[in-house]
């Protein structure tokens, strides 16, 4: 099925686990305070809005399950899923999901996804995951001699996929390696222009 990745902690020589002394952070305080850090019950939510709730809850569940013309779309509402926190819900939806959108991805049942945005967030999904799954999908998007085609630049949302993607190399994925240079020194040199702040958000700037 899928291969997980794991890492140990390493001990230190006397027994315990090694420490790291760490420079505490300052972040300006969370605009929606620990509000979901409330259980339901704590929060008093009323059976109209239980009902909402659960009613919410089916529906992104039938989503995940049914099937659709393009895998794209399914990938899309997973990773949506995922970004509001809120995965922990469907976790057996998810992987049924992702283990059939693997399977048609190494046998190339379907041709669905060939754009930039698409290709990098379906490698990220899965490689997150734990799937075994190959970086050489990203060789379609370099050119003639070897890099990156030029074209890609003007593809904010592709290029932000593949920025995230690239994070999860593997020791001798040299593409990886390539796409991150890529992409940092591209998203770098466009954060300053009008048209990509309106589509980079703030705290993915940050992360540059």
């Amino acid at each position: 099925m899928s291969s997980q990745i794991s890492s140990n902690l390493v001990p230190s020589h006397d027994g315990n686990t090694s420490k790291e002394n760490r420079h505490l952070a300052k972040f300006r305080p969370n605009f929606w305070g620990d509000i979901f850090l409330s259980s339901t019950s704590e929060m008093e939510m009323d059976a109209g809005a239980q009902q909402e709730y659960e009613e919410l809850k089916q529906e992104v569940r039938r989503m995940l399950v049914v099937n659709m013309d393009k895998s794209s779309q399914k990938l899309h509402i997973i990773d949506a899923v995922q970004r509001l926190g809120v995965a922990y819900h469907f976790e057996k939806e998810i992987e049924d999901a992702l283990e059939i959108i693997y399977h048609h991805h190494c046998n190339h049942i379907e041709i669905d996804g060939d754009d930039l945005y698409t290709a990098a967030v379906r490698f990220r999904l899965l490689r997150e995951h734990g799937f075994d799954v190959h970086c050489e999908t990203f060789n379609k998007f370099k050119d003639e001699k070897g890099n990156f085609k030029e074209s890609l630049i003007g593809d904010a949302k592709g290029m932000l996929e593949l920025y995230e993607a690239a994070h999860f190399q593997l020791h001798g994925e040299n593409i990886l390696e390539e796409a991150l240079s890529f992409t940092t020194f591209h998203l770098k040199l466009a954060e300053t222009t009008a048209k990509w702040r309106t589509i980079l958000s703030p705290h993915k700037l940050l992360m540059l």
